[in-house]
């Protein structure tokens, strides 16, 4: 398989996997509006979307999604050795490895990233409280943190691009 062929299927695995896990494009642009639209007032849903999609077109974010997806599927087909196993499971709080994932993604656009991932896993607005429902059977111990950092990262963009243009 050459070297674009391959891009092209881990970015679509990528997205497919997140609407497999119940997350939509406009899942995350609802963040990045949530996040941006009292700076921006007459900020659009397209100009969130367009800059969800952008990030998902990042190699690293593509890999994050998808190392990420996976430990949580095989956390819940219990494939995943103990301790790990229940850590993952219970997402607990301590163990910290969910949101060093997240941060890779977060890193590409920037500083101000950190600030909105920190504000939007606190708040877990939209899709992220869904997420993070512990009643679930499934596990999302990595997404809710991977979701809310493409958030971050995409409002990061946006809030850049903007302020190029004033």
């Amino acid at each position: 398989m050459d070297i674009e062929r391959a891009n092209d299927k881990v970015e679509e695995t990528a997205r497919k996997w997140l609407q497999e896990r119940g997350v939509t494009i406009d899942d995350i642009a609802d963040l990045v509006y949530f996040l941006q639209v009292k700076y921006y007032p007459d900020l659009e849903m397209e100009q969130c979307k367009d800059n969800v999609n952008r990030v998902l077109g990042k190699r690293e974010v593509q890999n994050a999604i998808i190392t990420g997806i996976e430990l949580d599927r095989l956390a819940e087909k219990e494939m995943l050795q103990e301790p790990l196993l229940d850590i993952v499971k219970r997402d607990e709080g301590l163990y910290g490895v969910d949101e060093i994932l997240a941060f890779s993604i977060v890193n590409v656009y920037g500083s101000i990233g950190f600030t909105n991932y920190g504000y939007i896993d606190k708040q877990k607005p939209g899709i992220l409280e869904k997420l993070n429902d512990k009643e679930s059977k499934e596990c999302h111990t990595f997404l809710d943190d991977i979701v809310g950092a493409i958030a971050a990262a995409a409002s990061s963009r946006l809030a850049h691009s903007l302020a190029n243009v004033e």
